[in-house]
């Protein structure tokens, strides 16, 4: 018993079963055991360290076993107040109880009459699990101690002691033989904590270890995590699909140790869900982009390439890419925009990106109207945002722009750093200011005018540049500022608005000044917002294909 103190006597009410311990402080046995564990109290003692006296414990952990309803899932976790000074059990691989010849197999139960325990001696038969859940137990001799009552929740062990189930189902009377076992896969997936316990073959005990760790790291992070999406998002082609949806992170994780052969897909969940808690995702209100990027081609300057895609599951979908004249961009992005809304998830908040040359920041998207037959601006219709194409494939730019926006979650909103028109300030210290704390930067003229000042914008970490298309020409104007006077109204219009709303706010600002008396008067018509979360893009970028060729 020196080197097997982890096996337990577990007492609840009138309920004498085995158990045996598998952490510090938890233990495994029957959930009918414990069926009155509401009304009663549950005690367990250690035969071979009596020195450690009657311990009280929990259900923490109760499987779907229901007296008179079910007999499937008949597995609890129990959990004790305090930690044990005691090694726990080990697990064998599963299979191991099926060997040829069959290996002596030793239960360790609490039959009436022997609190000190007894052991049990039995064989597991070849073939299929029983229901898919059970083993078959039969005793080797036809004499000696069989499966009693008393021996429900006691581990089944090797000849090395090492486990490779627990005693479910026992004999009611001496004369019957033979009893039933839950195998430590079944055990697993009544409760995927075990599933880093037990050595799989085809994958190494370090890669689920890390897997394990992360599932509780995600979980005690309270992890906002769609298990089914990070499975689809993290399994080849060829990798099983289940057949019903994952209740928690923690089944999917035991799916993929226990039903998924592929060596290297524990790893390949563990890295997306690694990624997931180093880079969250956006807050409830999270977009789903439909992107259209615009880039040179290298045939000729009035040709250019045309991809257009949507965001769904965190997946970039190809809805369509060419080459085409610049006269024919916008006849184009009209009919693949609208084939992408067939991508999103339905109730999914649309936001459409233009990642755009820096030359082509300053090009009215938002005004192209919808379609051939509807002239809504598409600025109206959706929020609309643009982006420069070197930022969004700047793997540095990336990393720092992740950074601030997980500051940004919980920012109430600030007023924009401005960039006034004729400013003295030098480059370098607005570069500064800018990578320092600035989660908005606001300009009074549009790119070609504020020139260095703007490329600035564009190569520090600012999530967020606004400013009018037609706004000040620069020094030497008369009369009032039209930039200045933006800047002034937008100001205002941002006050208490939380910087992943600001293309909503846009769409509003926008849709106000089309609906005015005089729309080309209206300070917000030409409104230009460059909004960077490269969360809602968690695939790097990359061509669907060469348009050239």
């Amino acid at each position: 018993m020196n080197g097997a103190a982890w096996h337990a006597r577990i007492a609840c009410g009138k309920e004498v079963g085995a158990g045996f311990l598998v952490s510090a402080r938890k233990l495994l046995t029957c959930a009918h055991v414990v069926r009155y564990s509401g009304s009663e109290p549950v005690t367990v003692t250690f035969p071979g360290r009596g020195d450690l006296g009657a311990l009280p414990a929990a259900v923490a952990v109760r499987g779907e076993w229901r007296e008179g309803v079910t007999d499937r899932g008949d597995l609890a976790v129990l959990e004790l107040d305090r930690d044990v000074p005691l090694a726990p059990a080990v697990f064998a691989p599963p299979g191991a109880e099926r060997g040829t010849p069959a290996p002596e197999l030793v239960a360790y139960g609490f039959p009436r009459g022997y609190d000190e325990g007894m052991l049990a001696s039995y064989r597991a038969l070849p073939g299929p699990l029983i229901s898919d859940e059970w083993v078959q137990l039969e005793a080797l001799t036809a004499h000696g101690q069989p499966l009693a009552a008393g021996f429900s929740g006691a581990a089944v062990t090797l000849g090395d002691g090492t486990v490779v189930g627990m005693v479910v189902a026992v004999a009611g009377a001496r004369d019957v033989r033979v009893g039933r076992m839950l195998p430590v896969e079944v055990m697993a997936r009544h409760w995927p904590g075990l599933g880093e316990l037990v050595p799989t073959p085809g994958h190494r005990a370090d890669a689920l270890r890390r897997l394990y760790a992360l599932v509780r790291q995600a979980e005690d992070a309270r992890l906002a995590c769609d298990p089914d999406r990070l499975y689809a998002a993290a399994m080849d082609p060829f990798d099983p699909r289940p057949e019903r949806s994952f209740a928690s992170l923690w089944a999917a994780a035991a799916y993929v140790q226990w039903e998924v052969p592929d060596p290297g897909a524990v790893a390949r969940f563990a890295d997306r869900l690694q990624a997931l808690l180093h880079d969250p995702p956006p807050p409830p209100s999270a977009w789903s982009p439909i992107v259209v990027e615009i880039g040179h081609s290298g045939a000729g300057a009035d040709q250019v390439t045309v991809e257009v895609s949507a965001y769904r599951d965190g997946l970039r979908r190809p809805v369509g890419a060419r080459r085409l004249p610049r006269t024919a961009v916008r006849s184009y992005v009209q009919e693949r925009i609208d084939e992408a809304f067939t991508q999103l998830d339905p109730g999914a908040e649309e936001l459409l990106t233009f990642v755009l040359p820096r030359e082509w920041l300053n090009e009215p998207v938002a005004h192209w109207p919808c379609s051939a037959d509807d002239p809504t601006p598409l600025g109206c219709a959706y929020p609309l945002v643009v982006t420069d194409r070197s930022r969004h494939r700047s793997g540095r730019l990336r990393h720092q722009l992740r950074k601030k926006w997980r500051k940004l979650d919980g920012s109430p909103g600030a007023a924009p750093h401005r960039v006034d028109c004729g400013t003295r300030e030098r480059p370098p210290s607005l570069r500064k200011k800018l990578r320092e704390d600035v989660e908005l930067a606001g300009f009074a003229a549009p790119p070609p005018t504020a020139g260095e000042h703007f490329e600035v914008g564009l190569n520090v970490p600012v999530p967020v540049l606004v400013w009018p298309r037609d706004g000040c020409p620069g020094d030497g104007h008369g009369g009032p500022c039209s930039g200045t006077a933006f800047l002034d109204r937008f100001t205002e219009s941002v006050v208490g608005v939380p910087p992943a709303e600001l293309p909503s706010l846009v769409r509003e600002l926008r849709e106000t000044a089309d609906a005015d008396e005089d729309p080309a008067g209206h300070w917000a018509h030409q409104v230009q917002l460059l909004w960077d979360d490269p969360r809602c893009f968690p695939e790097p970028p990359a061509a669907l294909h060469s348009p050239v060729g």
